[in-house]
């Protein structure tokens, strides 16, 4: 994936007031004796009154939004109705910054809408809300409608119902299910007043004053207080983005397994990053669970370590270049061969034609040796420029980093950013046209994508075939919250034509040596069990060894309160075969606050 914070910003674009529906004739206002919020709110997603003008609308104000590009306020009617599918909570948009404040009575006149976060190409629900209100205080100092609880027992098993086919998936017009489905129950409380209880963080706060708590504390638990992705099916129920209607600077720096200890409360929201959003007006007290980074062992004198690290469009700019290098001496224990993703050329993002990266590579090598570790060699390929997709201008690519004192490099002239590296056989043995080599430029599957780096090394003896891969990101697709259910994956197409070039050549290699020791490792942007990683390991070809780890451990990457893997490390049949690896992924910035990548690294130890 892009990293979390460019992906934000990118997005982060007012969106006008739209509705998910076909439009629908404005009418006379509506009487204001028979219309309350929940008649707003109706029994699905979309209000039945979208469009329409409504007066005097009761509600209590339970919280204020005074920033951003959707300021207004959320009230709530004291007056519920008796079904479970209505919500009694709307969002008030003002644009400007409201004139009221939380337990005010008001009641309002304005048009009904619904507010695609995101926009509506997003795929993502609604916000069903008023808007060119005209707010009228009748009282202030009055009592916040009491805080719906959510938590285990509250929130369905089950994630989302099908959509409805006649309606491209969409489940906007079904009824809703609050007792079945957890999207249908938040949705039922949308704007309401709402209330967790020593929530468990599963996400760290970002740098948009936001984290991840889960009302469910063992719904697929991690080791480390996470909570697992560990299907499409598996989208844990019980994550709840968390927000807050203070200063940032109040908000708590917080790690996975730390605690929102006693209550947090306020009103339910929706959001472009996230879906449902706890947006506080009060928040619990921040209790440190004490995670901290792992640390992986040592190979081996005849172990060969092959690691994998994303470390986030790293440029001579980058103020991260110690941390980065500590984390491969202390974390990593300077592994033989470190198979980076995403290093930026010597300019990063300016656009100026400049590929070459010889500047950040040197930077990143003489910070390791600052702190202790190897003076690696490196090999790489400059990309053709803007040709590789990523950060505008910042030409990333792969790049192997090995230390000469452990292994040594196999160089065939020739390699270049145009040019496909094939597999030739001497001596019984295989061994590539062109070290290092990219796979197959020319192929659309890289179109816009960073292109395979293929290197050919020697341990103790013994070639090893290293293929590092960077796939195309999962931009473009639909969210978990998305109301088309199941969401769609868009950008699956692209990677499972890259996993299939990857996988062709590695049983290229296989052909011309049974034996060989291949590995295909990096930043896949998939799942261990989506159809990506399947086609890499078609045929036998290939094995992703975070497979080895039990359930609870498999993750590299913390989305949205989903612990996940993105980055992998296959093997081929040689290396799984011999019971002599070791596979870890050390969790050293995902899960903390204070990232240096939005990326953990893993290492490979092996006897070739």
């Amino acid at each position: 994936m892009p990293s979390k914070r460019t992906a934000r910003i990118g997005a982060l674009t007012v969106a006008a007031i739209c509705s998910t529906v076909s439009a629908v004739a404005l009418t006379s206002p509506a009487a204001a004796d028979s219309i309350r919020i929940h008649d707003i709110q109706g029994t699905t997603r979309t209000s039945p009154l979208v469009g329409q003008q409504v007066t005097g609308v009761e509600g209590i104000v339970t919280g204020v939004r005074t920033y951003g590009s959707s300021r207004g306020f959320w009230m709530q009617d004291t007056r519920a109705d008796d079904s479970p599918a209505t919500s009694e909570g709307i969002f008030v948009f003002t644009s400007s910054t409201p004139k009221v404040s939380v337990g005010d009575a008001v009641t309002v006149s304005g048009t009904v809408g619904e507010f695609v976060p995101g926009g509506t190409s997003s795929g993502n629900q609604s916000v069903t809300q008023l808007s060119r209100p005209t707010v009228t205080v009748v009282s202030s100092g009055n009592a916040v409608p009491a805080a719906t609880v959510v938590d285990a027992a509250s929130v369905p098993k089950a994630y989302a119902p099908a959509g409805d086919a006649a309606a491209n998936g969409s489940v906007n017009g079904l009824t809703l299910d609050p007792a079945t489905y957890a999207l249908d129950y938040y949705e039922s409380l949308e704007g309401m007043n709402v209330q967790v209880a020593d929530a468990r963080v599963v996400t760290a706060t970002d740098a948009f004053t936001e984290l991840w708590v889960t009302v469910k504390p063992r719904e697929n638990a991690s080791r480390r207080g996470g909570t697992v992705y560990g299907s499409y099916t598996s989208q844990n129920t019980g994550r709840l983005q968390i927000q807050s209607l203070g200063a940032a600077a109040d908000f708590p720096k917080a790690n996975v397994g730390d605690v929102l200890t006693g209550t947090t409360e306020g009103p339910l929201d929706y959001s472009q990053f996230g879906g449902y959003t706890l947006v506080a007006s009060k928040l619990g007290t921040l209790k440190q669970g004490g995670l901290e980074r792992e640390t992986t062992r040592k190979q081996a004198r005849g172990e060969l370590a092959v690691a994998t690290y994303n470390v986030e469009n790293l440029d001579p700019s980058d103020t991260t270049f110690d941390a980065h290098a500590a984390a491969i001496v202390n974390n990593l224990k300077s592994p033989d061969i470190v198979a980076l993703e995403e290093i930026q050329d010597n300019n990063g993002a300016t656009k100026d034609g400049t590929v070459a990266a010889d500047q950040t590579v040197k930077k990143l090598i003489d910070a390791i040796v600052a702190a202790g570790g190897p003076a690696y060699d490196w090999r790489s390929i400059d990309p053709v420029d803007l040709a590789d997709g990523g950060e505008p201008g910042g030409n990333i690519r792969q790049v192997f980093l090995f230390n000469p004192e452990r292994v040594s490099f196999t160089d065939r002239a020739g390699g270049d950013a145009t040019t496909a590296v094939g597999v030739t056989k001497a001596y019984g043995k295989a061994r590539l046209t062109l070290s290092p080599g990219r796979i197959d430029p020319a192929n659309a599957a890289w179109s816009n994508s960073r292109k395979p780096l293929v290197g050919e090394f020697s341990f103790r003896g013994e070639s090893v075939f290293v293929i590092a891969n960077h796939f195309s990101s999962k931009g473009g697709d639909q969210s978990l919250h998305s109301q088309f259910q199941p969401p769609k994956r868009s950008s699956e197409t692209q990677r499972h034509l890259q996993a299939t070039a990857v996988n062709t050549f590695v049983k290229d290699i296989l052909a011309k040596q049974k034996n060989a020791n291949v590995i295909a490792l990096g930043d896949i942007n998939d799942f261990e069990f989506s159809d990506t990683a399947k086609l890499l390991e078609d045929g036998g070809a290939l094995w992703s060894s975070v497979k080895s780890l039990p359930k609870n451990e498999r993750y590299s990457y913390v989305y949205q309160g989903n612990a996940q893997v993105l980055d992998q490390i296959l093997v081929s049949p040689s290396i799984r075969r011999s019971c002599e690896f070791t596979y870890d992924s050390v969790h050293i910035n995902a899960e903390f606050h204070d990232q240096i990548s939005d990326h953990d690294p893993s290492v490979l130890r092996f006897r070739p």
